[in-house]
């Protein structure tokens, strides 16, 4: 501890001494063992170079879609029946502040959905208004679209506590997420 001052020990006294060698008995010093060879480094690998020459040439540049067109009227929206539509328009333009989010990047249409269902219970339970749900653009999907996406959209439309839902604003995801208002 700073500030505190130790006291030094006292030095043993010869018959300390004697008595700690009589308990110890005699004694023989030990070679020195050489140190362990240190372990061979692995030889360095580039991960990402492998997989670049694996994929198709000029996968992303052939596209049967342009990517910049899903911005543009992809959009996802609803409200309730019953609420003004002033809410919607607060939620679009990022009026709520979301208080949690999650992520079904990487998930199956089954995992998602059991995913958004229990994400949706906990956000009720913890009295959150806003949430925010990542559920990707779907740049990899099929000629069937985005599924996840379509998943979400659908998922939300049946739930009672949601009053309504966006596509998120460009900073928190674009169309590849969603803000989903909740009733409190």
């Amino acid at each position: 501890m700073p500030g505190v001052k130790r006291r030094a020990s006292p030095e043993p006294s010869e018959e300390e001494i004697r008595l700690f060698r009589e308990a110890v008995g005699p004694v023989r010093a030990l070679p020195s063992a050489p140190a362990p060879p240190p372990a061979p480094r692995p030889a360095p690998a580039a991960r990402m170079f492998a997989a670049d020459e694996a994929a198709v040439p000029g996968e992303l540049l052939d596209l049967a879609f342009d990517p910049a067109l899903l911005e543009i009227g992809e959009e996802l929206a609803y409200l309730r029946e019953g609420y003004p539509p002033k809410l919607l328009k607060a939620l679009k333009r990022g009026q709520y502040s979301v208080q949690d989010d999650i992520d079904l990047h990487h998930m199956n249409a089954a995992a998602a959905q059991a995913t958004i269902v229990a994400f949706l219970a906990e956000a009720r339970r913890r009295g959150l208004r806003c949430v925010r749900i990542v559920h990707g653009k779907g740049l990899r999907s099929k000629a069937g679209g985005p599924v996840l996406k379509a998943l979400t959209d659908r998922l939300l439309r049946r739930r009672d506590d949601v009053i309504a839902f966006a596509s998120a604003r460009p900073a928190q995801g674009g169309t590849g997420a969603v803000v989903v208002l909740l009733k409190r």
